[in-house]
Parts: C-alpha cells; structure tokens; sequence
C-alpha cells in the first residue's frame, strides 16, 4: 500500500527561533537555498505522496504562496536563459501534487492539528 497523504503540523510560533520568526515562519527559514518546509515535501513526493497537508494558522500564508506555481516567474526566468531557477520553482512536489492548507485555529497542540487534517 501506497502512502498518498502527508500531514504538515506546521502551525507553531516558532518562538524558539525569535526573532527570526517574527515575520517568516519557521518552515519557510533558508537552509541553503529552499525552505526548510520544501525539503520535507520532495522527501515525501520520492515515495509516492501526492497530497500534502499543511495544518497552519493565519499568519502562514507564505507557505500556501511557496508551493502555487508561478507561471510569470517560471516564463521569465526560461526567457532569461535561467532553466535550472526556472526548473527549481516549477511543480515542487511532483507534477501531480495538491497542496491543501487547514487553519487549525486555536493553538491546542499536536494532536488537535492531526485532528484536523
């Protein structure tokens, strides 16, 4: 059996990496050249997951923005000559990939995120 679904609980603060997430959300920080959060997505997307899950909160809309393609940005950067940035932005996850983004609310826990996936 395939595992097709990938929970995300990603609605915390961040407040032990204050104050670097006092405006970006702790799953969108750099590591090297992407977002922590996009690693997890393409681990996920090499054993098959098509539908990944993020339980957010209001204030994470960057990572709803992150992983929606960007025709303008893709088209730009093929006429530029820039195929590997524009490969490196278009369809993160796999082509068939649906990002789906719960609130969760109220911050109640781990286990109420799950929950709400």
């Amino acid at each position: 059996m395939k595992i097709k679904k990938a929970v995300f609980p990603v609605a915390g603060f961040g407040t032990r990496f204050l104050p670097a997430t006092k405006s970006t959300p702790k799953e969108m920080l750099p590591v090297v050249d992407k977002p922590l959060i996009q690693y997890a997505v393409e681990e996920a997307s090499k054993i098959g997951v098509e539908e990944f899950i993020f339980i957010t909160h209001h204030a994470k809309g960057s990572i709803d923005k992150h992983f929606q393609n960007n025709e303008g940005l893709f088209n730009m950067l093929v006429e530029q000559g820039k195929d590997d940035l524009a490969k490196s932005i278009k369809d993160i996850g796999g082509s068939n990939a649906k990002y789906i983004s719960i609130d969760q609310g109220e911050p109640k826990g781990l286990g109420h995120a799950i929950g709400c996936a």
